[in-house]
């Protein structure tokens, strides 16, 4: 891969390394202030697993599904010079001559 990094280091000589410092070295708390005590094992992984939660795409509403179509560039032009939500604003156009004209 190019402008890829490779590290001729081991895992051993990595570990050996890094030298990990204590929380107790770098923070003292004073045991007054609550918004300053540092955060338990239990409470940083519980905080990790929540934010993994929210990471991603949204989930959507499971009413659309997904397909390929094509349409005329000067359609697609139209609706995407309105700006962002173009996509959204297809759909309602679609849904508004539907509730005009019968399927057949």
């Amino acid at each position: 891969m190019t402008g890829s990094k490779v590290n001729e280091m081991t895992r051993q000589q990595v570990a050996t390394a890094v030298k990990v410092i204590p929380v107790s070295e770098h923070f003292v708390w004073d045991g007054v202030t609550e918004e300053d005590r540092p955060l338990s094992k239990e409470e940083m992984l519980a905080g990790m697993a929540a934010a993994a939660k929210k990471r991603g795409r949204p989930m959507g509403s499971g009413a659309k599904e997904q397909v390929a179509i094509r349409f005329d560039r000067d359609v697609l032009a139209a609706f995407r010079a309105a700006g962002p939500g173009w996509q959204t604003r297809m759909n309602d156009a679609l849904k508004d001559w539907l509730s005009t004209h019968k399927p057949a």
